[in-house]
């Protein structure tokens, strides 16, 4: 009953926007008077009784005694921008409008983190790569010791950790927040990345496409959902390895050889449209080291034998790319 209110064409919906709903007594003091608007009816004064105020007339007879809520006139709080919807003293929050632009900008956000966050220390940095080594190598050394298969499934989850680990790393260096040395940024990411099969130049500018294109539907390199159109037109097989459990999970090879569906291209490929001509050689350089990792594997496999290699290498490799970030952007359709 709080939400409709009598009038002379019967029951009429409330406004959206009014304030808390007004029981019993109202005074008749003149801030009242010129703060609240009453619904006017040619009708007589008879046939009002039940819409009339208590206490404008004598004559109170309410047939269910249920209270209407008022239509009142905007006061301060609107001038303010604040009103609130109240219903029964019960405030409603506004709906969210997720098209709306945010109450702040990207400056506001720089702002608001310590200047200090923004030094970049090269020190401290390579003191991160060389932990992170350690404990991979150290890792490594313990499960080819032990050699016991209560200690194998500990080691993959263990070492694919690490394995991301080595990735962030590799990451920080393509963004440049590594270090100010971009040589250095270089050297490093080349030597991280190559070491978990990733081409640093490579990924490292279709990310910042990624970036540059963050959200967008189409322009976006890293999330790329398939419009129904595209989704259709795939063949039997790559609809099955894109979509069905548990390939997706060993997607992220296959996307920096081939991208998203319906791009063309290579992270390998210096004349993809990936790149600009500029960014050739780069891109050359690392997939160079690529091959010198792969063929460095190749090798230990012949001395180690490639079942030790696929515990060692193999499995955490396959962990590291199963990791909740590739999950979320290969099966997201």
């Amino acid at each position: 009953m709080a939400s409709w209110v009598l009038s002379e064409c019967g029951i009429r919906p409330l406004p959206q926007i009014y304030t808390r709903p007004r029981t019993g007594h109202i005074s008749n003091s003149k801030n009242n008077h010129s703060r609240i608007r009453f619904f006017h009816s040619n009708q007589s004064k008879t046939d009002l009784k039940l819409r009339e105020p208590i206490g404008c007339s004598k004559e109170r007879n309410w047939a269910l005694k249920v209270s209407a809520p008022l239509r009142v006139a905007y006061g301060e709080e609107e001038e303010r921008g604040e009103i609130i919807n109240r219903v029964n003293g019960v405030e409603e929050q506004p709906e969210f409008d997720p098209g709306a632009l945010p109450p702040f900008k990207l400056a506001d956000i720089r702002a608001a983190i310590p200047k200090h966050c923004w030094v970049k220390n090269p020190w401290r940095s390579m003191s991160y790569v060389v932990r992170d080594v350690v404990v991979v190598c150290g890792l490594a050394a313990a499960a080819a010791y032990l050699n016991n298969w209560v200690v194998w499934p500990l080691y993959w989850a263990a070492q694919g950790t690490m394995f991301w680990a080595l990735f962030v790393l590799g990451h920080d260096c393509g963004h440049g927040s590594f270090s100010n040395n971009t040589k250095l940024n270089s050297v490093v990411g080349h030597l991280l990345h190559s070491s978990i099969l990733v081409p640093y130049h490579g990924w490292r500018i279709s990310h910042r496409t990624h970036h540059q294109n963050h959200g967008h539907v189409e322009n976006d390199e890293s999330w790329h959902p398939l419009p129904e159109r595209i989704y259709k037109n795939l063949d039997v097989v790559t609809r099955m390895l894109r979509f069905t459990a548990p390939f997706p999970m060993l997607a992220y090879p296959f996307y920096l050889w081939s991208r998203s569906p319906g791009k063309t291209g290579s992270h390998f490929d210096p004349n993809s449209d990936l790149f600009v001509p500029s960014e050739r050689k780069d891109v050359i350089t690392s997939t160079i080291c690529w091959t010198a990792m792969a063929a460095l594997l190749v090798g230990l496999s012949f001395v180690m034998g490639p079942i030790q290699m696929l515990k060692l290498y193999g499995v955490p490799y396959w962990v590291n790319h199963i990791s909740p970030l590739h999950i979320f952007l290969h099966l997201r359709k």
